[in-house]
């Protein structure tokens, strides 16, 4: 589902409206199948206007089984639109999502406009000739509801079917299988009688300029490389693996055109401390981390303090105490950033507000660190970091400077 919601956030943007997403997964590596915990989901807000959160509820929900519908019921507006796929709601399914009666038979769902579709069988049917087994099969099935949605809301198929080409073009197969299930699913809504109308949100008034869908990590990413461009300092990464801060690392790494080094060390205290060094030496030094990691950064965080070394910590909070759940957001974090260390150790404290906020935040924070000599915290959030949303690309021209003073070589060398 995570796949077929980042592709409806991006076909979303390229047809002009504004769009935030929020993805929810499990926080087990693999949760049981058909119950609660393992249900995963992406809600995606796209709207003919400016809008900046993924709102608290959902005038459409699609759900895969039974469990689905029992962990999301509860945030689709009454009337909304509910489309189930009724080939998951059997005895066994119904038995682990703790129904005991099926709610697509009983009458529970009188409040909502229920859409009721053989997702699993239809999917079958649109591959039958391509010899796959039924897991292969099934595994499409996110496909045929994308293409459900995608008439409903009256998206285009063909940038899909472009990233359908692009990601499993080495597996031609499977790429057949799914642009079938995608076509059948989007065929499904012309030709069945059950759906009354479509949905159409028109483009939204946003300022000219290119776009694109951001995640926060992402976001932030960009927004290092930029800094150390306009600084002329040599962007050095240092972190440990963490959810859900790592893809920070994985996106810097990506970028080592731009003199970019990355160094996964062997713990939280490590990474800080390589930063410690790194800055020490003249680079743009930068980690990322999450709660249980900013508690162990303290005393090294205090020594960046103490020797006024520029630098940035940027903490992606998420649920706690202790280890918490790594998979799941919170806000909590802001006063151990403020006042975590022991003595009197002041530092600035940048928090990002969105997803396309983190380039900036990030940009500013580096701004701050070298003009101030101090180390900067950045506080973003699992779901900013997530989250995705349409994004404005800046001129770079546009940027303001970031100027670094360097001392001047001593009389006496």
């Amino acid at each position: 589902m995570q796949l077929a919601g980042t592709q409806l956030t991006n076909t979303s943007a390229l047809v002009g409206n504004d769009v935030v997403t929020f993805p929810d997964f499990p926080a087990e590596i693999r949760a049981p199948r058909g119950t609660k915990a393992g249900v995963s989901g992406f809600q995606i807000h796209f709207a003919s206007k400016r809008i900046f959160t993924p709102g608290d509820q959902v005038d459409a929900l699609v759900v895969m089984n039974a469990a689905a519908l029992a962990t999301n019921l509860q945030d689709l507006v009454p009337g909304g639109v509910l489309i189930a796929n009724e080939d998951g709601f059997g005895r066994r399914e119904l038995e682990l999502a703790g129904y005991e009666q099926d709610p697509l038979e009983d009458g529970s769902l009188a409040g909502y406009r229920l859409f009721r579709v053989h997702m699993t069988k239809l999917t079958r049917e649109a591959v039958r000739d391509l010899g796959l087994g039924i897991k292969e099969a099934d595994r499409c099935r996110n496909f045929f509801a994308m293409g459900l949605v995608y008439w409903l809301f009256d998206r285009p198929l063909e940038p899909t079917e472009r990233f359908i080409v692009d990601k499993f073009g080495k597996r031609p197969l499977v790429a057949e299988a799914n642009r079938r299930a995608l076509r059948a699913g989007y065929h499904y809504g012309i030709t069945t009688e059950v759906f009354a109308s479509r949905f159409t949100v028109p483009r939204a008034p946003l300022p000219p300029g290119r776009y694109r869908s951001v995640t926060g990590n992402q976001a932030m990413a960009w927004g290092l490389i930029a800094a150390a461009e306009k600084s002329g300092c040599q962007l050095f990464f240092s972190g440990y693996p963490i959810t859900p801060a790592s893809d920070i690392l994985h996106e810097l790494a990506r970028h080592k055109r731009f003199g970019v080094r990355t160094f996964q060390a062997e713990d939280e205290i490590a990474a800080l401390t390589a930063c410690l060094g790194a800055s020490f030496g003249g680079a743009m030094a930068v980690t990322a981390t999450s709660g249980p990691g900013m508690s162990l950064k303290a005393e090294a965080l205090g020594l960046a303090v103490m020797t006024e070394l520029p630098l940035l910590v940027i903490n992606v909070q998420r649920a706690g105490p202790s280890t918490g759940m790594p998979t799941k957001t919170e806000q909590a974090d802001l006063n151990m950033s403020l006042f975590g260390r022991h003595g009197e150790c002041p530092l600035v404290v940048l928090a990002a507000r969105s997803p396309a906020d983190c380039f900036d935040v990030a940009y500013e924070g580096w701004r701050i660190a070298v003009r101030y000599m101090t180390p900067v915290v950045i506080l973003s959030d699992a779901y900013i970091a997530n989250g995705s949303q349409a994004w404005r690309i800046p001129d770079p021209a546009s940027l303001p400077p970031i100027p670094v003073a360097h001392p001047e070589a001593s009389q006496d060398g």
